[in-house]
């Protein structure tokens, strides 16, 4: 009985795997012979209509010979050497040439009938028909249309879902043939193996015969079987070690990888690629091999991008990209140790020119990348700074600064080499390379420095970027600028700094710096003469109130402050910081308001009006209700001759104006 049971299993092997394998050839050529046969019909009908064509050119002629009687005899000479021209042409007995008479022809002197062609009832019937009519395909879009969605889901979609369903009913007959005992474990594999290694030549004798699709996606599920046997030999029933699968499955991906290659598939190219990704995840024991794995996939990812290159196939490298970032994230989130911070840098490293290498190539030579091409940059500089800024913070803060400008050269670098376009339109990889340069350079300031100096180097880059962007008539580097702005003016109004005297000291040169950075944006932005739009306008305006704004801010807190650490002379200190607040804001709007006037600029007197209105309700609500009666004296005096000052210079400048406009 023992003898019996493997001579059943193949029986039933040979039953369940080859009779469908028969079956489904048997079909194929029986479709083939169904389309050969069925083109009879559509040439029956095209040469009858090739018959009607000339049978109309011949009662041309005749009504060209009718209009000139003059011309008989010559005339009958040239159309009877047409005629007999015709009479070799067609494959049916000859028509008599007509005959020219005086008189005109009659409306149909040439009818079928009257030929010598017995006419059979099924063949106009056929040629007339809408699906075996010459042409009728391509008279009707709609339907071809239609034909094409019909060869798409039968073709191609119901092929990839009857692979998969064979995948999984040879699956189940193998996982009941194992249940039961009939094959032992290297029958199994030994199936397994030979079933995935035979489809490879069955695939390439369905591609000699035409069927490009189905050959494909039989190859496809032959590299899945093996990959599946190599496993289960190795997991299951340790058959061969990890070290022997591992590489047997780089054989199956390299054996996948050619035969894509020879074929010129993409399609392979991807299942090759699918089935290199998954081979570490299929032979994994849940131990750390670093260096092996990262190893790996280096090799894999540059064997597929050099391939990707080579033929221009460009699905490889986002799912490269997309499974090393996993592997290295997964691999970082279960292993990373300090001890390992070299070796893990150095891949990352490795991962980045890899993955920057192609779209460098690519944009050197062409100027511009596709839109997922633009995404890996960005993907994979951002990935990169990640990593080492995990791996760098906060123990090796002068390495990240170092390779973050570096990343910032190398990008600056890139982009200065890449080729000029002549068109018009935005050039995004220019913009995406100079982009990265420009945030590496600006972060670099906040992982070195510390407190008031991120916001000295932000306020001075940001006009720097102005500048810049003003000479070269770039928009986007001085969007930029007025960004660094927004963040370092946000820094001085919510982060505070200390001041240990009076103006001496750092808060105050971070403002001066500041405000000194912003007037000489405003500056470019005038002398420069670069056509600027609306939005940059009011940008430049903005930030010249805001150098008002900071100017003021800073005098505020000195004087506040000075007030604050005065030894006492026998005066209130909180009265005393509140008057010369009121006072400061007077004086300050004063002078911005004879700038106003001198420069003629409605801005500053606006800035100056505005101040001073503060400045009103300040007196007339706080200092009237708190302050005592000599602070509030003062306060009043100083706010009333300042106003009374404004309304004289205000009314002699209408005055001046009137008198000029009178004859």
């Amino acid at each position: 009985m023992e003898s019996i049971g493997p001579l059943i299993a193949l029986i039933v092997i040979l039953i369940g795997v080859v009779v469908p394998i028969l079956a489904i050839a048997a079909f194929v050529r029986v479709r083939h012979l169904e389309e050969t046969l069925g083109q009879t019909p559509q040439l029956t009908g095209r040469i009858y209509t090739l018959e009607q064509r000339l049978a109309q050119i011949e009662k041309t002629l005749a009504t060209i010979l009718a209009a000139a009687p003059a011309q008989k005899a010559a005339t009958g000479l040239e159309a009877a050497q047409p005629a007999q021209a015709s009479e070799q042409v067609r494959p049916t007995p000859a028509i008599p040439p007509p005959v020219p008479v005086p008189s005109p022809p009659p409306a149909t002197p040439v009818a079928p009938a009257a030929t010598p062609i017995k006419p059979a009832p099924a063949v106009p019937a056929r040629a007339a028909s809408p699906v075996l009519s010459a042409g009728s395909w391509a008279q009707k879009p709609g339907h071809a249309e239609s034909l094409n969605f019909e060869t798409l889901i039968a073709g191609r979609w119901m092929n990839y879902i009857g692979i998969l369903a064979i995948l999984f009913a040879v699956a189940f007959f193998l996982k009941y043939a194992f249940e039961n005992n009939w094959i032992g474990p290297r029958g199994r594999v030994g199936i397994g193996l030979l079933m995935g290694a035979a489809m490879f030549p069955w695939s390439h004798r369905l591609l000699d015969r035409g069927y490009k699709y189905f050959s494909e996606g039989i190859a496809g599920l032959g590299a899945a079987v093996l990959y599946l046997s190599l496993w289960a030999g190795w997991h299951y029933y340790l058959i061969f070690s990890q070290t022997a699968a591992f590489a047997m499955m780089i054989v199956v991906t390299a054996l996948t990888t050619i035969v894509a290659v020879g074929r010129n598939s993409e399609r392979i190219a991807v299942l090759a690629l699918v089935g290199g990704i998954v081979t570490p995840e299929l032979v994994s024991t849940g131990e750390n091999h670093e260096v092996t794995l990262f190893v790996y996939m280096a090799v894999l990812g540059a064997g597929m991008l050099a391939l990707a290159r080579a033929r221009d196939w460009k699905s490889l490298p986002p799912i490269q990209f997309v499974a090393t970032l996993i592997y290295f994230w997964g691999w970082y989130s279960d292993f990373y140790a300090e001890d390992a911070l070299a070796t893990t840098v150095v891949f990352a490293t490795l991962f980045f020119v890899l993955f920057a290498a192609l779209p460098v190539v690519r944009s050197r030579r062409e100027g511009e990348l596709s839109l997922v091409e633009n995404g890996i940059v960005l993907v994979n500089s951002l990935a990169y700074l990640i990593a080492l800024r995990t791996m760098f913070w906060p123990e090796h803060r002068w390495a990240l600064t170092i390779a973050v400008l570096i990343l910032a050269a190398v990008h600056l670098a890139i982009e200065r080499a890449l080729p000029q376009k002549k068109t018009s339109g935005l050039p995004v990889t220019r913009i995406i390379f100079a982009g990265l340069a420009l945030t590496f350079v600006t972060l670099a300031i906040p992982i070195r420095l510390d407190g008031r100096w991120i916001t000295i180097a932000w306020v001075v880059e940001g006009a720097v970027l102005i500048w810049s962007g003003l000479r070269v008539q770039v928009s986007a580097l001085r969007a930029a600028g007025f960004l660094l702005f927004v963040v370092a003016a946000c820094r001085l109004a919510f982060i505070p700094l200390p001041a240990d005297r009076f103006l001496l000291n750092a808060r105050f040169a971070t403002f001066a710096i500041a405000v000194t950075c912003f007037l000489l944006a405003c500056y470019f932005a005038r002398t420069e003469g670069e056509p600027l739009g609306e939005h940059e306008q009011l940008a430049f305006l903005g930030t010249a109130i805001a150098a008002n704004s900071c100017a003021l801010a800073a005098l505020s807190l000195e004087i506040w402050d000075y007030f604050e650490r005065t030894p006492s002379l026998g005066i209130d200190r909180g009265l005393a910081q509140q008057l010369a607040l009121s006072s400061l804001w007077l004086v300050f709007a004063l002078g911005l308001l004879a700038a106003g006037i001198s420069k003629k600029s409605a801005v500053l007197r606006w800035q100056a009006l505005a101040l001073l209105g503060v400045v009103i309700g300040k007196v007339f609500v706080f200092d009237l209700s708190f302050l005592q009666r000599f602070y509030r004296i003062i306060s009043f005096l100083l706010l009333g001759l300042a106003l009374m000052l404004i309304s004289f210079f205000y009314q002699r400048r209408m005055a001046e104006r009137d008198g000029g406009t009178k004859p």
